[in-house]
C-alpha cells in the first residue's frame, strides 16, 4: 500500500508540474519580448495621445490646441502639383517592377541636387530611393549593424532612433549637447566605445531647431576618424536631414560629406515638399566612403528584404522633376515669430530655433512632466522632453494653424503661473 501511495503522490506531483508548465506557457507574452519592452518604454507617448483624444472628444478638436505633431499644413509648391498632373496624365508610364534602388533617371536627378548641396560629385549609383527617411534609416542600420553594436546620437533626439537601432539587434546610447544645443564633442567622445558602428545626427534638429555649424561638423569628423582608427572599425556618420530646407535668418545647413568621408545622408520630401503621407525619400552615400560599393550593395539588398522593396513609383517620377523646390518657408518663419513672441511674453525661456518647426522651451523649475500636465489642463497638448533625452524641457510643433497658436495664448500664460507656484 505504501508503494502505491508513493506512486500516486509522484503522479500527482507530475500532473501538477505539467499544469504549471501549461499555465506558464499560456502566461507568456504573445508578442516579441523586445517589442513588449519598447511598448512599455513608449507608454508615456501613448498616454499623452490618449489624454489628447479625450480632450478633443470632450471640448471639440477646434478648442484643443495640439502642438504635438509635425504634420505639414502648408500646401506643396505649385511646381509639385504641375509635375504630379503631368506625370499622372503621361500615357507612356508603365507600372512594372523597377530596380530596388530606384529609377535611374530619378537617382540621377537626386544625385545632381545632392552634389550641389554637398560640394561633392555624386553619381546616380550613389543614391538609393527609399520609403521616406524612416525607411532609409532602417535600410542603413540593417546593412551595417551586427548584434550588440552601438548607435550613438546627441540628446535630445528623435524618439524613433532608439527603436530603429533595436530593430536590427543594436544598442543605443546618447550624448548630451551644449547649453545652446550645439554638439558636444567631449560628450560624444565619452559615449563612443569599441562597439560603436554609427552616430546619427539631425540638423536642423528635432526637437531643438539647432543647426550644427561647419566647425562643429569638422570636429565631429576628426573625432570619428580618431575613434575609427583606435577601434579598428569604421564608425559611420548618418545625417538625418528632412529639415534641410526649413531654415531661418539666412541660415544654411553645412554639408557633412566634406567633413567626414564615411558618411551617409538620409532624408525625405515629407517636410520641404509637404509630402509626409507619400513616404518618399532617399539615401545618399559619400563617394569618398572607404567601402562605398559594399555599402551600396548591402543597402540595395536590405531595402528589398525589409519589405520596402521600392520607393513609390509615381512619387519617384514626380520628385525627379521637382529637385530644388520647396514649400513657402516664409509661412513657417512667420509662425516661428508668432509663437516665440507669445511664449516670451508669458515668461518662458527658450533658444530661438534656427531651423525645423519646433520650439523646445525650458519647463519652469525643470518640471517637464508636471508642466505638460498643467498645459493639458488648459487644453494645450505638448510633448514632454524627458522621453526624448531632454528632461526639464518640453516640445511644441508650430506646424499648426495660426488660430491654434493665438488661441492658446491665455492657456500658456496660466500654465506658467501655475507651474511656478
Amino acid at each position: 500500500m505504501e508503494k502505491i501511495r508513493r506512486e500516486l503522490a509522484v503522479r500527482a506531483e507530475l500532473s501538477k508540474s505539467r499544469r504549471c508548465r501549461v499555465l506558464k506557457t499560456e502566461d507568456t507574452m504573445s508578442i516579441a519580448e523586445n517589442v513588449g519592452k519598447s511598448l512599455t518604454a513608449s507608454s508615456w507617448i501613448r498616454k499623452m495621445f490618449e489624454e489628447g483624444a479625450k480632450l478633443k472628444a470632450r471640448y471639440g478638436a477646434e478648442n484643443v490646441y495640439d502642438f504635438t505633431l509635425g504634420n505639414p499644413n502648408v500646401p506643396p509648391p505649385a511646381a509639385f502639383k504641375q509635375a504630379l498632373a503631368e506625370t499622372a496624365a503621361d500615357p507612356a508610364i508603365d507600372h512594372a517592377y523597377m530596380p530596388n534602388t530606384g529609377y535611374p533617371e530619378t537617382q540621377a536627378a537626386v544625385a545632381a541636387q545632392v552634389s550641389r548641396e554637398q560640394g561633392t560629385d555624386l553619381s546616380e549609383t550613389d543614391i538609393i530611393m527609399t520609403c521616406g527617411a524612416a525607411g532609409g534609416l532602417n535600410v542603413i542600420l540593417k546593412a551595417i549593424l551586427n548584434p550588440g553594436e552601438l548607435v550613438v546620437t546627441p540628446a535630445p533626439f528623435f524618439v524613433e532612433y532608439r527603436f530603429y537601432a533595436y530593430n536590427h539587434g543594436g544598442k543605443f546610447a546618447t550624448a548630451p549637447v551644449k547649453s545652446e544645443f550645439d554638439l558636444d564633442a567631449d560628450a560624444l567622445d565619452k559615449a563612443i566605445d569599441k562597439t560603436t558602428k554609427a552616430v546619427i545626427i539631425n540638423s536642423p534638429n528635432n526637437p531643438t531647431g539647432a543647426v550644427y555649424p561647419k566647425e562643429t561638423l569638422d570636429r565631429l569628423g576628426d573625432l570619428l576618424s580618431e575613434k575609427s582608427a583606435a577601434h579598428n572599425q569604421i564608425i559611420y556618420l548618418i545625417a538625418d536631414e528632412p529639415y534641410r530646407k526649413i531654415v531661418y535668418d539666412n541660415m544654411t545647413v553645412p554639408p557633412v560629406f566634406v567633413s567626414y568621408p564615411d558618411s551617409l545622408i538620409v532624408t525625405s520630401y515629407s517636410k520641404d515638399l509637404s509630402l509626409s503621407g507619400e513616404r518618399i525619400g532617399f539615401i545618399a552615400v559619400n563617394p569618398a566612403a572607404k567601402y562605398k560599393d559594399d555599402l551600396l550593395a548591402a543597402m540595395g539588398f536590405t531595402n528589398r528584404v525589409l519589405g520596402f522593396v521600392n520607393a513609390p513609383a509615381l512619387m519617384q517620377r514626380v520628385v525627379a522633376k521637382t529637385q530644388g523646390q520647396s514649400i513657402d518657408i516664409s509661412e513657417y518663419a512667420r509662425k516661428r515669430e508668432l509663437i516665440c513672441g507669445i511664449l516670451a511674453d508669458c515668461g518662458y525661456e527658450f533658444t530661438k530655433p534656427l531651423g525645423a518647426f519646433y520650439l523646445f522651451p525650458r519647463s519652469p523649475d525643470r518640471k517637464d512632466i508636471e508642466c505638460v500636465k498643467i498645459l493639458q489642463g488648459e487644453r494645450i497638448l505638448a510633448v514632454t522632453g524627458r522621453g526624448i533625452g531632454g528632461p526639464g524641457y518640453f516640445r511644441l510643433s508650430f506646424y499648426v494653424n495660426d488660430d491654434t497658436i493665438k488661441n492658446a495664448t491665455e492657456g500658456f500664460h496660466k500654465a506658467i503661473l501655475e507651474t511656478k507656484k
